[in-house]
């Protein structure tokens, strides 16, 4: 039986879990408490006391035990209860006295949780996605952080959906009065979608002569990675090479938490660069969180009835990529497909 909980979830930045902080956060619905043992290793448990289901979260950290906030009941490695201050100098560890507690993975400045603690004999094990070109010699780095009022899967479509850039981003992504025909190939591979745009040459709104003076037919790649992860690849030239990587966290039904991390190489111009990149992406992702929180509205009212054309040919894939999932099915055994479409944008 697979399910969405058998993969990583980013719940916390590194640098924002401090050796005595206790952090609370939700994935798929589940409250999850996070801090530091004594060996300085992140744990992830059930936000909830043994005792008397306090907020653990809203507890602290005193040399790597999780104190409960409502009668002092502490915990250290992976949960494990290791004191009851109202028993005194009576109290011993039992081995079956432990919150439930969740694999932790820290990679390239995020801790991942995956909820799912044994994986069903026929669900592969997985390691968190590597963010492409993080921390490589060249290339600069920008994380942020949004939360989106829409399900995974919808995010998922927005990041790598090019249609939508000409009337969401006007003139800062697309200029309506440049429409350009584009033809791409779409692949589906083992829970993967791969969009390989094979003619795009110009049409990048205010900054089409900084990225391609040229009018050159460019690199541009989007992809997602089951269940959650996009990244978009632009190459226009040598040292004009640009990265977005999103990471969809399910926090509820209703909210998604997304990490997106850009990493580029504009060469002499990185550093000068790196403030208007952060700017144009703040200002992009604004609009993308209105769009799709007005998307989640009409949904709530009138039900997921999508209508789809030639150019939404990755976006179905992604919506039935997800649903298997949802139904427990392994969407690895989807059988690998390639199609050509046209478009305009």
């Amino acid at each position: 039986m697979h399910s969405v909980k058998d993969f990583w979830y980013i719940v916390a930045e590194t640098r924002d879990l401090k050796k005595d902080a206790v952090i609370g956060c939700s994935v798929l619905g589940e409250w999850l408490a996070l801090y530091r043992n004594q060996e300085g290793q992140a744990v992830a448990v059930l936000d909830r006391c043994l005792h008397r289901n306090a907020r653990l979260s809203k507890g602290r950290v005193r040399d790597g035990q999780l104190v409960c906030p409502y009668h002092g009941w502490k915990y250290g490695t992976q949960g494990q209860l290791t004191g009851i201050p109202s028993d005194g100098p009576a109290f011993k560890p039992r081995a079956s006295a432990c919150l439930p507690s969740f694999p932790v993975r820290e990679q390239q400045g995020y801790i991942y949780v995956r909820l799912n603690s044994k994986l069903a004999k026929d669900v592969p094990e997985t390691e968190p996605y590597s963010i492409p070109f993080f921390g490589l010699p060249g290339y600069q780095h920008i994380r942020l952080k949004h939360v989106f009022e829409a399900k995974v899967p919808n995010c998922a479509e927005n990041f790598i959906d090019i249609p939508h850039t000409t009337y969401v981003h006007p003139t800062i992504f697309r200029y309506e009065s440049a429409p350009q025909k584009m033809s791409a190939e779409v692949e589906v591979d083992r829970g993967s979608v791969h969009v390989r745009y094979l003619d795009e040459t110009s049409n990048f709104g205010l900054f089409s002569a900084f990225l391609n003076r040229s009018g050159r037919k460019i690199f541009h790649e989007d992809h997602y990675h089951l269940p959650n992860i996009t990244h978009v690849e632009y190459k226009f030239k040598k040292r004009r090479h640009f990265n977005i990587t999103s990471q969809s966290v399910p926090v509820s039904d209703t909210e998604t938490h997304v990490y997106t991390d850009l990493t580029y190489d504009y060469g002499p111009w990185n550093a000068l660069a790196r403030p208007l990149v952060w700017w144009v992406a703040k200002k992009i992702i604004a609009q993308d969180v209105k769009i799709m929180r007005e998307q989640s509205e009409v949904t709530t009212k009138y039900g997921e009835q999508f209508a789809s054309t030639k150019a939404d040919l990755q976006h179905t894939w992604i919506e039935k990529i997800y649903a298997e999932l949802l139904a427990g099915r392994d969407p690895r055994a989807i059988e690998g497909k390639k199609d050509v479409v046209e478009f305009w944008i």
